[in-house]
Parts: C-alpha cells; structure tokens; sequence
C-alpha cells in the first residue's frame, strides 16, 4: 500500500473511532426515560407565580436573610379524587439541590402571605393532602427556598406530585406506573422510581453585582422523569 492510501485508511480509522464514541455519549441521553406523549394517568391543573424575593429576619437572629418563593394554585380537574403530596426542589446554577421549606422560618410564610395579600394562601404541608374534584376546590399555597447566591444567574424549579405518571427503573430496564401514590414503601426500596416532574426554568440577567434586585425571566417549562 503506497503512502497516500495508508493515509487515507489511517484518517478513516479515525473517523470511525470519534463515531463511535459520539454514538455511546449519545445513547444514554436518548436511552434516559421521558413522560408519555400521550395521557396514562391522571393529572392535577398547576399555576404559578414567577420567583419572588424576601428578607425576612427571625426574631433573635442578628442579622436578616434572604428566600426565593413562588405562590401557586393546583385544582383537580380529573374524574376522581387524587392525593397531592408535592415536593419543590430548586437547583442553583453550581448544582446545589435546595428543597423548600427545609430551614425555612414558619414567619417567612406569614411575610409572604402579607405581602401578597392572599387570605387564601397556605403554607405547603396545609395544601397537601386528598384534593377534591372540582375549580371551586382549588388550593393556593407558597413553595419558599433559603437564597443560594446573591447572584442567581440560571436555575429550575422541579415541581413533583401534580401527575401519577411514573417509571420503575430495575436492572436497567424500565416499567411504566400509571399511579405513583399506590406503590408500596417496599416497592420503593427495592427500586429505583422516577416521577413525571414540572421542570422550570428562570434566569436573572443584569448587573451581576445587584442580579437580586432583577425580575426572573422564564426560559422553559417542561416536563420530564426525574
């Protein structure tokens, strides 16, 4: 074989090798599990405010600090009644899970509630529990974070609980669960479940010296298993 033809098969070696690995980073991506397309269980109606931010100061504490809360509202428009039990977890731009309400003042929420001149708003372990059918039983209530960062930058929101769409991860293989609420606490240790979560999506843009004092600007929402 001449030079300019070993070249050409040393160069097309190549090629296929960066194939090849572009494909495996590519496989778990695609092979990670996404929500139906279609409906397979039931859903609860969620609204919700944009991020807003507090100081808030415990009485005792020498100095104030600083939560990020959203207000929401969550009817049950199905045909029967469903059990919302919701968890709100806010990742930071360093990767930082925080979940609501941990370390969070119960006089945080009644600031808030003042603030927002809402009778009707409820802290978080009042709106959970069985939700009757119906727009007219609609609860309001308040998901609150200590702050991460002066300067926010991009973070989400995940918002789990509002349907009963669910994966079983076992043994790398996948099973769909229709309803998350009627699996067993044994089932749930022998295995690993992803729900179908409200995934949201903010950046604060601006004066990174003073981004607290911007309005969060939405850039998604969707859903996703986690």
């Amino acid at each position: 074989m001449n030079r300019p033809l070993r070249r050409l098969a040393a160069l097309c070696v190549l090629a296929l090798v960066a194939m090849t690995a572009m494909t495996s980073l590519v496989r778990p991506a695609q092979a990670y599990p996404k929500p139906s397309p279609y409906p397979i269980s039931w859903q609860l109606k969620f609204e919700h405010s944009v991020p807003h931010r507090i100081i808030y100061r415990t009485p005792g504490d020498p100095a104030p600090k600083a939560y990020w809360y959203i207000t929401f509202a969550v009817t049950n428009l199905t045909d029967q009644e469903e059990m919302f039990l919701p968890s709100f977890d806010m990742l930071s731009k360093e990767g930082k899970v925080i979940t609501s309400e941990k370390t969070v003042p119960p006089g945080a929420f009644d600031d808030i509630k003042k603030r927002e001149r809402n009778p009707q708003l409820l802290p978080l372990e009042k709106v959970s529990g069985k939700l009757l059918i119906g727009e007219d039983q609609t609860r309001e209530g308040v998901a609150i974070w200590p702050e991460s960062s002066l300067r926010m930058g991009t973070f989400h929101i995940f918002v789990a609980g509002l349907s009963g769409e669910a994966v079983i991860m076992k043994d790398g293989q996948e099973t769909e669960v229709k309803d998350w609420t009627k699996i067993s606490e044994e089932e749930h240790k022998q295995q690993t479940m992803l729900r179908k979560t409200l995934d949201i999506t903010y950046q604060i843009a601006g004066d990174e010296a003073q981004s607290e004092l911007n309005d969060p600007r939405l850039i998604s929402e969707e859903w996703v298993m986690r």
